[in-house]
């Protein structure tokens, strides 16, 4: 394990878990690659103006947000909870979002910086925001993507909040909008009430690395958005990326992040050089996240080693040029005859392939409920709860129990409930990714 950072800026470690040991023959090598960033906190204080952050801000004006009246009067104070939280020096802009695209502070295509005056001046303008329209967020992301554009600040985030489903604009346009939104910006995603789709909220925070939840009383969004910003405010790193290299014949199967909530990577590698790949992970403060990391490597005999990857921590450097990795760690592979050792899995890499199984079990669950297939939500229901009281992952036990009715936990036997509230379900749907850290011994 290595560390390489500035004084100022916060430290990475990285940390392999992994069973390196392999049957003769064997081929795929497994490893969770902890990633921990330190001393954010401190850099924080030390510099209090937030000039190296940008923040925009996306409401849903819609006209749906007017019924019943108190999403529209919840998403103004949220907005304003939101920039009350922001550090001085940091810029931000709000937008107003409906079919189109609508500066609502500071307008003209620009960013206001933050200070008292600025932050009154915004909230005043938050008094004009109206219901009225339909909903086209891909014109929010661009409009939002146009205006971070226009700031030199190294973390560059935004907020979007919705009521409702993406109905005036075609989706091929929004997956096109992400695409080009991907790498330029972060952004979290809020739905609020329940008329909004899962999916498409989801999709948006997984495309832009940020965080997806619901708010299905409108009376909690303020202090939803201000947690959300704290978090924006505590970023000190952004565009860090996970590179994976590889010795000629292993390759990268797949790469996920497992904690804290599960995502895929996989499909987001660009190339790095020879045998490298970068992996986004977006921007950090003081925070550790979790990684699981297949490699298939050539066939070995009994008592043969090798590297079979080396995770590093890097960022971008100028006009493309190396810098030197912010930390990294080794990935092995041996082979063995020792039976014991080659079958035995890591605690790591059981506890978050399980965590990634109980996520797809609850989406899959759900999604045969929709179809009414109740054999088939029932099974894959039961294997979630089943997962979940296994790994001790009590905030999913407790959303399952409110769509089954638990009879054994342990033995993951359930019965569908009749009648499921909505937001019930859509916050099983919407959480299912969050994991639990794997458990200390």
């Amino acid at each position: 394990m290595a560390n390489f950072a500035k004084p100022s800026a916060p430290r990475f470690s990285v940390e392999v878990y992994q069973n390196e040991f392999l049957p003769a023959g064997g081929r795929d090598v497994h490893a969770i690659v902890t990633v921990t960033s330190t001393g954010g906190a401190a850099a924080t204080a030390a510099r209090p103006l937030g000039r190296e952050a940008a923040v925009v801000i996306m409401v849903d004006c819609s006209g749906s947000m007017e019924y019943p009246p108190d999403k529209m009067r919840g998403a103004r104070e949220a907005t304003a909870a939101a920039i009350d939280t922001l550090r001085d020096g940091t810029v931000f802009a709000v937008i107003a979002g409906t079919h189109e695209a609508r500066e609502v502070y500071p307008g003209q295509g620009g960013l206001a910086t933050a200070g008292p005056a600025t932050r009154a001046q915004a909230k005043e303008a938050l008094r004009g925001l109206r219901s009225d329209g339909g909903t086209a967020i891909g014109t929010w992301l661009r409009l939002a993507d146009g205006l971070l554009r226009r700031s030199s600040a190294t973390i560059r985030h935004g907020i979007l909040l919705t009521d409702g489903r993406n109905e005036h604009e075609d989706p091929a346009v929004l997956r096109a909008t992400l695409d080009a939104c991907s790498g330029r910006f972060t952004c979290d995603a809020r739905g609020v009430g329940t008329d909004w789709e899962v999916k498409e909220v989801t999709g948006i925070a997984s495309a832009l690395l940020g965080s997806a939840d619901i708010v299905a009383d409108p009376a909690h969004l303020a202090e939803d958005f201000t947690r959300m910003m704290e978090n924006v405010m505590g970023k000190e790193v952004a565009d860090v990326a996970l590179r994976l290299w590889t010795p000629v014949g292993a390759e990268i199967r797949y790469v996920k992040q497992v904690s804290p909530a599960v995502q895929d990577l996989t499909g987001r590698r660009t190339e790095a050089g020879p045998r490298a790949g970068d992996y986004p992970t977006g921007s950090w403060g003081d925070e550790s996240r979790e990684y699981h990391v297949c490699v298939r490597v050539p066939e070995g005999t009994v008592g043969q080693e090798m590297l079979a990857a080396r995770a590093s921590l890097v960022l971008p450097g100028p006009d493309g040029e190396p810098r030197p990795p912010l930390a990294q760690g080794l990935v092995r592979a041996v082979w063995t005859d020792d039976l014991a050792a080659s079958t035995a899995i890591s605690r790591q890499v059981a506890h978050y392939t399980g965590q990634a199984e109980l996520a797809e079990a609850i989406q899959q669950g759900l999604e045969a409920r929709k179809m009414g297939d109740v054999d088939g939500a029932t099974a894959k229901l039961g294997r979630a709860v089943q997962l979940a009281s296994a790994s001790g992952n009590a905030d999913t036990a407790k959303l399952l129990a409110k769509v089954v009715d638990v009879v054994d936990a342990a033995a993951g036997t359930v019965r569908l409930k009749a009648k499921v509230a909505d937001a019930d379900e859509m916050t099983l749907e919407t959480r299912s990714t969050q994991t639990v850290r794997v458990k200390k011994t």
